[in-house]
């Protein structure tokens, strides 16, 4: 099998891994910042008990209330079992069973059943202080599964300004929960992708400026492979069910590749209460002797059939570096359904394609996730 059909095959394989992260979908339920759920500033991971509230009352299809307040704990950690003995900790489990079935170049066909993840997040949370960490089985695509901590940070936040330090993704460009799109793994912000660093932050109702530093990867933190990162994001919206995300990141050049990074623009509209779009375009660059540019573009339309029910389709496009007819595309369709607060079914079929050759490979994912 050619390099460009391996690395085609490595695109379709690695679409089986989907992080829990926040649904831009959501946009025209009106919620544009990620804190209105979630712990992390940059979305994705441990809800708040709001969100929590919220996953269950809004968002799910037969877990509303009939009254004007939930009558059982359905929503709280282990429905509830643990009363309100944890206080200020927030606890949180993600288990993600799937079936994953793919179709290769050269008559290549293959199912298997796994584990794609099995976490347990935690979060502390005192005045303006946050105290965040995440341990749990990683699958590796090159190796066995490992227990490890991707994600383990602190923070402060005032009324508008905040800080934080440890391990996460940086703020960049829309977060859906699919890490593999063109606008995520190919720009450096894939589920292992975490940086150490330092990030600032600046907020109001319309508002959202990210700003972090750092020296590079946390992956290569024990390693003299470190690249040091600098990211910002500027997140403006313009009604409330309109929003605007500019981005930018810059990496340091190391002994394997030459400096590198990329800028986007992301536009998320909602014209009807059922239906979201996202549209996000980003630029890669890299010096050496690498100076020609790479484009990533995303179209992401979402619309809820019923409550919490949604059909999604999501055409991708980036393209080789120096070479725009290059490249791959990607055609992707799905649904994302929440039944009740604590499940959520994803099914996801990629159909991807070398646009030079035309060699394709095709996946389906069918995937349950208990958040408990």
């Amino acid at each position: 099998m050619s390099a460009r059909r391996v690395g085609l095959a490595l695109v379709s394989f690695l679409a089986a891994a989907l992080p829990l992260a926040a649904e831009p979908i959501f946009l025209s339920r009106q919620y544009a910042q990620c804190t209105n759920c979630h712990y992390s500033p940059t979305g994705g991971g441990l809800l708040t008990p709001y969100g929590r509230s919220l996953s269950r009352e809004e968002l799910s299809t037969w877990g509303k209330s009939p009254g004007t307040t939930p009558k059982n704990r359905e929503h709280e950690f282990l429905f509830g079992a643990l009363g309100k003995t944890l206080g200020p900790v927030s606890l949180g489990i993600d288990l993600r069973p799937s079936h994953l079935h793919f179709d290769l170049p050269g008559g290549i066909s293959e199912g298997r059943d796994l584990l794609m993840n099995a976490d347990l997040t935690a979060a502390f949370r005192h005045g303006g202080w946050t105290f965040y960490g995440e341990l749990g089985r990683q699958p590796r695509a090159d190796e066995d599964a490992q227990v490890a901590s991707f994600e383990h940070w602190f923070s402060y936040q005032s009324e508008k300004f905040g800080v934080r330090a440890g391990r996460f993704l940086p703020a960049y460009g829309v977060r859906f929960a699919d890490h593999t799109s063109y606008t995520r793994a190919p720009l450096g912000f894939d589920n292992r992708d975490q940086v150490y660093a330092v990030e600032g932050s600046y907020r109001d109702e319309r508002q959202l400026i990210q700003v972090s530093v750092g020296p590079g990867r946390a992956d290569d933190i024990d390693e003299s492979d470190l690249a040091f990162t600098a990211s910002a994001r500027y997140q403006f919206t313009l009604t409330p069910r309109t929003v605007v995300v500019a981005s930018g990141i810059v990496r340091d050049s190391t002994a394997l590749e030459p400096s590198n990074g990329s800028t986007g623009l992301a536009f998320g509209f909602s014209p009807l209460p059922r239906l979201t779009l996202w549209t996000q375009g980003d630029v890669q660059f890299r010096s050496g002797e690498f100076k020609d540019h790479a484009y990533t573009a995303l179209l992401h339309a979402a619309y809820e059939v019923v409550r919490g029910l949604w059909i999604e389709v999501f055409p991708q496009l980036s393209t080789a570096y120096g070479d725009s007819t290059g490249g791959l595309r990607r055609l992707g369709v799905g649904l994302n359904w929440l039944p009740r607060t604590h499940w959520n079914v994803v099914v996801n079929y990629y159909d991807d394609e070398d646009r030079q050759s035309g060699v394709k490979a095709k996946t389906l994912l069918l995937q349950l996730h208990l958040y408990l």
